[in-house]
């Protein structure tokens, strides 16, 4: 109930008050409808600065500002916008706390969608567009919650930061990236942060069929290394013969880069993943095992845990995945530059073997450069922050199985962990067997349950007001 709202029967608003039912039905309604009006504005990033993120900042600056907050709405370039916030906390002497998202979305085609991505529709329970997951949801749930504590005069433990960031589906350049660059002095304080892809049901079952409920939450994320990749060679005519034809040098080194096995690395946070997911499914993944060696016996390994092995094998090793290619212009015409992108990703602690075998995987005729460079992450798996995470899904709940994961991909963690944030992916969301929600990133036919976001916000709520 709205604080000073007028009523006819005071026991009665209390008893009802009391209960938190009008209320977490004030919360519900709201994570709903925040999340498909975000969805309705079109903040597509088609990545080298197109974006427009302004309208949906806006939106988000003025339903804080209803909360009684004062945030801040900074602009990196026009249409590229920015919204902060801090909330102040309980206990002073705490470290601030960074909650972050992002506003931009990737792309979506509507004649391949079911309902057109960007009408926030809600049908049978299910809330459909592009940003329903990735991440629209979170900013919906962050606002419903802080809104909620508005009215209720409740207060998180620690400060803690709101960030909702444009341009982290391409490079951050006008997002969290400018952020730290530009106004650093916004996240004083703030030791750790969670932000986008953990939390989220993952179904799985043990060796004699029975069901099990994983709760993943990111503690690491493998570094971005996108390449440019460039062959130089001598121009000629296409009916000539020519030893050194750019686009020949170029091709027999990304094949060399897409055929090359990288040899296994178990980090802290991926062995942990796997010993934890192999307790919650029943078998023994024998890591420990006398003789066990990472390159001849973890695929084995992993095939024990089932369908869970999906969550760790991405990050077992370093990847690096040929994704483009740019040559000539005429097919008579033999170029002189060749060039070929690859989204290479890296594991923490190796980043000195990834840039020493693409030395030698491109060789002496072509050339590598960073186009776009971030750091891996790892976060500790036995903290108290995670602890509280753990023990906040696990009141929600109680017969699931909590664990840490390396997320293949990256986040804006990484540019928040420049000022020296620890992060943590979580964002819980309850999921039916149904709905493949690994699927769902950047797919077609994004969507999301309503109870997953009203489970959302009741485990983020728990979880802002508990940790320490």
């Amino acid at each position: 109930m709205e604080r000073g709202a007028a009523t006819g029967d005071e026991s009665e608003t209390r008893h009802v008050d009391s209960d938190g039912d009008t209320e977490r039905r004030i919360t519900h309604d709201e994570v709903v409808r925040f999340t498909s009006e975000l969805i309705r504005f079109d903040t597509t990033n088609r990545g080298g600065g197109e974006g427009r993120e302004r309208p949906a900042a806006e939106y988000v600056a003025e339903l804080l500002t209803e909360a009684g907050l004062r945030p801040r709405l900074l602009e990196s370039a026009p249409g590229r916008a920015n919204v902060l916030a801090r909330i102040s906390g309980a206990d002073p002497s705490a470290p601030a706390l960074l909650v972050h998202g992002h506003l931009d979305v990737v792309p979506a085609d509507p004649a391949l969608w079911r309902v057109h991505p960007f009408s926030g529709e809600v049908h049978d329970g299910v809330l459909w567009g592009r940003g329903a997951i990735d991440m629209k949801n979170a900013v919906a749930m962050v606002v419903a919650l802080v809104r909620s504590w508005s009215r209720t005069g409740r207060r998180p433990r620690r400060d803690i930061v709101v960030a909702f960031t444009a341009d982290e589906e391409d490079s951050a350049a006008y997002g969290a990236g400018w952020l730290v660059r530009e106004h650093p002095d916004l996240f004083a304080g703030c030791t750790e942060g969670i932000g986008e892809s953990g939390g989220v049901t993952f179904h799985t079952e043990t060796a004699s069929g029975a069901p099990v409920r994983l709760y993943p939450i990111g503690a690491g994320e493998r570094g971005t290394a996108w390449l440019r990749l460039t062959a130089k060679g001598t121009a000629g005519h296409g009916s000539k013969v020519n030893d050194d034809n750019a686009v020949s040098a170029l091709a027999a080194a990304v094949a060399r880069v897409a055929d090359h096995r990288w040899p296994v690395r178990l980090t802290a946070v991926t062995r942990a993943a796997i010993t934890e997911i192999a307790s919650a499914v029943g078998v023994d993944p024998g890591l420990d095992a006398a003789g066990f060696d990472p390159d001849r016996h973890l695929d084995t390994a992993l095939e024990r845990l089932g369908e869970a092995a999906s969550l760790v094998r991405p990050t077992v090793r370093n990847s690096a995945n040929p994704t483009m290619l740019n040559a000539g212009y005429k097919v008579n015409v033999i170029p002189e530059t060749a060039e070929a992108g690859v989204d290479g990703r890296v594991l923490p602690g190796g980043a000195d073997e990834f840039r020493a075998t693409l030395d030698t995987l491109t060789g002496d005729r072509v050339t590598w450069e960073y186009s776009h460079h971030s750091v891996p992450l790892s976060a500790p798996v036995d903290s108290p922050t995670f602890a509280a995470m753990r023990s906040a899904l696990l009141t929600h709940e109680p017969d699931a199985h909590v664990v840490p994961y390396c997320m293949s991909g990256g986040t804006d963690a990484k540019q928040f962990s420049q000022l020296g944030v620890t992060g943590y992916g979580f964002v819980p969301l309850r999921l039916p067997p149904s709905l493949d929600y690994q699927a769902l990133f950047h797919g077609v036919d994004e969507r999301v349950p309503i109870d997953a976001l009203r489970f959302g916000v009741g485990v983020l709520d728990r979880f802002l007001t508990t940790v320490e």
